[in-house]
């Protein structure tokens, strides 16, 4: 007692300095909260979870709450069941007696650099009895036992992956009597004295010093344990096994070859993630906690790992016994079978449209294009970021995506919550990528670059990014190289064509056909083509995407999946709704339950939420709409700022369109509404807002007007002008007609 376990240091009555309080993990035996130790990492028990955290059991008596704010993923993402041994920190312990835990990223003893149990009379190591356990002992210790057991041979095993172990073998059945009596004369190897047995940990570095042309993992100096058979099965080079297969042989020794495509370090082990033609998986390399093992390996390297496959917390793991870097041949032949396979996964066979739609048909070529890089990003373990506007039809596309990716990752990557690192789906307030939205994807996918190695995502932008307001948001992310796709059925500039890998627009494409082509309608095709076993559950997603007037292949559709009008209706209004509250949150889970696994009873709830809103406003609005009569034209005008609630629901977008459609008859109609420095323009004649803004300018030039967005009818100007914006726009919109 009184030196630290980890330094040595004299410590008085512990057993840990201060210094190395967190390197120790605690088996927690008092009985009172106020004997923890803040900061301290505990060993704990699952007792169960609640809506904002999981309980932990760290003693019968004393349990912590490990609040979901302190976890490194979301909660319902987090596997541990209860009954399971997990490992945690302590924040803190209230006046009341609650106890704070945090996370630990170490979850296992051997990450931690010693284990100490912690009672209340003090501290000590596991194997030390304390005072009251040698009393309970005394009266036993010196009793006879009725056997004593034989003394084991000592032998050293070569395993597949060429790495040496000590192991105690049982005798064998001619040798069990006198076994337990003498020992051997002649072991069949000395752990401690035999110069030719490696200790475990050195394998690793003495397979990477005999890597050669290709890298071949091998351990020179152990010495066979017999003649013969055994020096055959010893040499015997383990065959290279794929990586989906890992599933099947947990338990097994084996040897794995592939690029590594993400490296992340532990307070214990460095987690190499490993990628061959056929899947990827988590590869641990451990040399002391928290120290980078393999300091040589970088991503996009290729590799060969020998070790044994664990199940890590529910996750398929390689525990690595050998790792070593390859090149010439060895690294070549990797990654031709990796550029090989994904020649022959990545490029669909074909695109075969929901509905039959022909206008889809026409931009066949361009959406195999984008499929294939989507389907490339999967293979190639680079994480997919996709945008989309925060409305109803830009939900659907990003869903509709979301829907046809997730299985691919889920296939592909061992880890359970892949899916949440290698996809995300980030809404956009306003159909622009804008550079405000740009400056947020470059840091976070530069951070997760420099911190966590990931590969640069691949980013696709579905209803947005394909006009010239775009530019300077397609223009920071091109600086970095990051590959871009682009699909939009409204609107599109050539330009954008340049800017980024593939821009999929029927508007450039020139195609005959349908105008009204909606992009959900669009991007559900694609994401048919991206995984075909979804495709059943995307057949009524274009008929949603349509707040209005939607082709009846569309509505047909529809309804052979199940979706009646009035369900279709119900559940594009659930999602318009949960679009706008808390707009910059995917709400994966939610939108997920509303559009593919609702029986109708969420739908229906929050679709009288939003009709109940949406009538308040358009009440109000109706009643403050000033018209008038410009050469031929009928104008509703409102005054967005005076009559409607600019921080609630609904979105001044998303009112002008219902109040528009409400009042237009079919004659030239046009609905304005104009706010402080912005307003929106809706027609029923095809009317350019770029050309209503350009002479807008002419009429009022000391009002700086702009373009701020294409595909909602957006105009910016000074605030100081607005009456004489106001008078340009109306006169602008009149000569369209």
């Amino acid at each position: 007692m009184g030196s630290c376990i980890i330094c040595g240091t004299d410590v008085g009555g512990g057993r840990v300095c201060d210094s190395h309080q967190e390197d120790v993990v605690f088996d927690f035996r008092g009985d009172a909260p106020d004997d923890l130790v803040p900061s301290r990492f505990y060993r704990g028990v699952v007792d169960g979870y609640a809506e904002f955290g999981v309980f932990v059991d760290l003693s019968p008596g004393v349990t912590g709450l490990l609040h979901r704010s302190e976890l490194d993923r979301r909660l319902d993402s987090l596997d541990w069941e209860p009954g399971d041994d997990v490992f945690v920190q302590v924040k803190g312990v209230r006046d009341n007696g609650n106890v704070d835990l945090g996370w630990s990223i170490r979850q296992a003893d051997r990450e931690f650099r010693g284990v100490l149990v912690q009672e209340s009379s003090g501290e000590h190591l596991p194997d030390e009895e304390t005072d009251t356990d040698a009393a309970d002992d005394a009266d036993s210790a010196d009793e006879p036992t009725s056997e004593e057991p034989a003394e084991p041979e000592a032998t050293v095993d070569a395993d597949d992956g060429g790495a040496v172990e000590a192991s105690v073998d049982e005798p064998a059945e001619g040798e069990a009597e006198s076994a337990a009596t003498e020992q051997t004369d002649e072991p069949e190897a000395d752990v401690t004295d035999d110069e030719g047995a490696e200790p475990e940990g050195d394998v690793d570095s003495a397979a990477a010093e005999s890597a050669e042309s290709g890298g071949e993992a091998t351990v020179d100096d152990a010495e066979p344990a017999e003649s013969g058979a055994a020096d055959d099965e010893a040499d015997a080079e383990p065959e290279r096994v794929s990586i989906e297969t890992l599933g099947d042989a947990v338990g097994d020794a084996v040897r794995i070859e592939g690029e590594v495509v993400g490296v992340r370090q532990t307070g214990g082990p460095t987690v190499f993630e490993v990628s061959d033609e056929t899947g990827a998986v988590d590869v641990a390399a451990f040399v002391e906690p928290g120290v980078r093992a393999h300091p040589d390996v970088e991503v996009g390297d290729a590799v060969r790992v020998d070790g044994e496959v664990e199940s890590h917390r529910g996750d398929v793991q390689v525990e690595s016994e050998a790792l070593v870097l390859l090149d010439g041949e060895g690294a070549e032949a990797v990654r031709r079978r990796i550029a090989e396979a994904l020649t022959d996964e990545a490029r669909p066979e074909g695109l075969q449209p929901l509905g039959g739609d022909e206008t889809v048909a026409e931009l066949a070529d361009g959406l195999l294009d984008a499929a294939e890089a989507v389907r490339r990003a999967v293979l190639e373990s680079r994480p997919i970021v996709v945008r989309h506007p925060a409305t109803a039809d830009g939900y659907v596309a990003g869903a509709a995506v979301e829907r046809a990716v997730l299985p691919l990752i889920r296939d592909e990557h061992a880890k359970s919550d892949a899916e949440y690192h290698y996809f995300t789906r980030r809404p956009l307030d306003e159909p622009v990528y804008g550079m405000d939205a740009a400056t947020n994807d470059a840091t976070r996918m530069l951070q997760d670059r420099d911190r966590h190695d990931e590969k640069l995502p691949l980013f696709l932008l579905v209803g947005a990014g394909s006009t010239t307001e775009s530019a300077d948001g397609i223009d920071l992310l091109s600086v970095y190289g990051v590959d871009a796709v682009v699909v939009d059925a409204a609107v599109a500039d050539p330009e954008t064509r340049d800017a980024v890998d593939t821009l999929v627009s029927p508007e450039l494409a020139d195609v005959d056909g349908d105008e009204t082509l909606s992009t959900g309608a669009l991007v559900a095709s694609l994401a048919s083509a991206i995984n075909g076993e979804v495709r059943d559950d995307l057949r009524h997603l274009p008929a949603v995407s349509y707040w209005a007037d939607a082709p009846e292949r569309y509505v047909d559709l529809a309804r052979d999946a199940g979706y009646d009008a009035e369900r279709v209706a119900e559940l594009r209004e659930a999602v318009a709704l949960e679009a706008y509250y808390q707009s910059y949150q995917d709400k994966r889970e939610l939108i997920a339950d509303l559009l593919f696994s609702d029986g109708g009873n969420l739908a229906a709830h929050v679709s009288e939420q939003f009709r109940e809103k949406l009538e308040t406003e358009v009440e109000t609005a109706d009643a403050n709409v000033v018209t008038e009569a410009v050469d031929g034209v009928e104008f509703a005008l409102l005054d967005t700022d005076g009559y409607t609630h600019r921080y609630d629901f609904p979105p001044t977008p998303l009112l002008l369109d219902d109040l528009h459609r409400r009042r237009a008859d079919g004659e030239p109609f046009a609905t304005v509404g104009v706010g402080t420095d912005e307003l929106y323009v809706r027609t029923t004649a095809d009317v350019s807002v770029r050309d209503v803004a350009e002479r807008a300018r002419e009429l009022a030039p000391n009002a700086d007007i702009a373009t701020a967005g294409v595909r909602e009818g957006k105009i910016e100007f000074l605030s100081g002008e607005r009456d004489a914006v106001e008078d340009a726009v109306v006169a602008a919109v009149a000569e369209s007609f």
